[in-house]
């Protein structure tokens, strides 16, 4: 790994805006005399900023992306991970989609308010929502704010169908609201893990939680009767593609009912975000990587076709697609899913339901 890289973040460089007319760059001249004066350039500080929505819910148009509807109590991600295709959705927040991503964080203490005010709404037939569709729902801020647990507390009172998306462990502390919407099967948990190596992990997202601890995680919510379906999001050939078996051999034994995945695709502003970053951490395997991730999208690092940008094309994709198959054929066989009850709600939101 290169002596140049930033500890503790996965993007090495802030990025403009796309959206700005105007940029801030570090002049030579001002590092030097901060190295002169001892001083510190760059603080590499976490911010943390308030933000008042009126509307919390989001409709998802996209058809390859699985929800309907998501609900993120903050935005941008202190995890870091390096590839995220949310980091581009911080410029139309005023942010760049680089440092600025993982260092300035939104957050939204009126998110379950404006939850309640959804659900309860006339017209509201609830739908699944799923918590994390752009970013993660359990990250560091959520172990201090409560805002996650006090939306999960709207979704139960309610008896609300319910989808969370995270790679934090955190998630164990809210066990007891879950045991209770998992009896009523109104909840299911989706564990990203990209790997098994804590290696790769820190170097892709470094500050998330643990690969034990997420394994943990998969094993305390099976063992408590919550489904659980890891994601092994995002894919990267020649990085983590060859863990596909064993990681869905250990996750299976662990209870999990079903894997996911996606491979890798560098949208927007993340393609300059992620090249940098390669080839200051991995620069012996950076030209090879970005090649192979070019060669599962027709040439280029992004693909931005519906049904096809998830999963890739050509004979790289083609080929994680046939492992995973073969994968969950041999360890997630005789696994059950079950769709998520929205019964309760209905009844509960119109109790005149229940004459009919």
């Amino acid at each position: 790994m290169s002596k140049k890289t930033l500890n503790g973040r996965g993007a090495q460089k802030n990025i403009q805006n796309r959206f700005f007319e105007n940029k801030h760059e570090i002049l030579d001249e001002y590092l030097n005399f901060c190295e002169v004066e001892g001083e510190e350039a760059d603080r590499n500080k976490s911010n943390y900023i308030e933000v008042f929505p009126k509307t919390f819910v989001n409709k998802v148009n996209s058809p390859d992306v699985g929800m309907e509807f998501s609900a993120n109590p903050y935005q941008g991600c202190e995890h870091g991970c390096v590839y995220c295709y949310a980091r581009n959705s911080h410029e139309y927040w005023g942010y760049g989609a680089g440092l600025d991503f993982e260092r300035k964080i939104l957050f939204k203490k009126n998110a379950p308010q404006l939850l309640e005010e959804k659900i309860t709404s006339k017209n509201w037939e609830g739908d699944t929502i799923v918590f994390s569709g752009n970013t993660d729902c359990y990250q560091p801020l959520e172990r201090k704010l409560e805002i996650t647990r006090k939306c999960l507390e709207v979704m139960l009172k309610w008896k609300h169908p319910t989808g969370i998306i995270t790679k934090n462990s955190l998630i164990l502390r809210d066990l007891d609201i879950l045991k209770e919407m998992a009896k009523l099967n109104i909840v299911q948990v989706n564990i990203s893990i990209t790997s098994l190596s804590e290696d790769t992990r820190r170097l892709l997202e470094p500050r998330t939680a643990s690969i034990k601890q997420r394994l943990k995680a998969v094993e305390v919510l099976s063992e408590n009767g919550i489904p659980v379906r890891v994601m092994m999001a995002p894919i990267i050939p020649s990085l983590n593609s060859h863990e596909i078996l064993p990681l869905v051999k250990k996750v299976a034994e662990l209870g999990a009912v079903d894997v996911n995945y996606t491979i890798v695709r560098l949208n927007g502003q993340i393609a300059e975000i992620f090249k940098d970053w390669a080839y200051k951490t991995i620069p012996d395997k950076a030209e090879r990587l970005l090649n192979q991730i070019a060669e599962c999208h027709g040439g280029s690092l992004n693909d931005s076709n519906w049904r096809r940008r998830m999963k890739g094309e050509g004979t790289i994709s083609e080929q994680i697609k046939n492992t995973m198959a073969i994968a969950k054929n041999r360890y997630l066989k005789d696994k059950s899913k079950k769709p998520l009850d929205t019964s309760h709600f209905l009844e509960l939101k119109n109790p005149q339901l229940k004459l009919f």
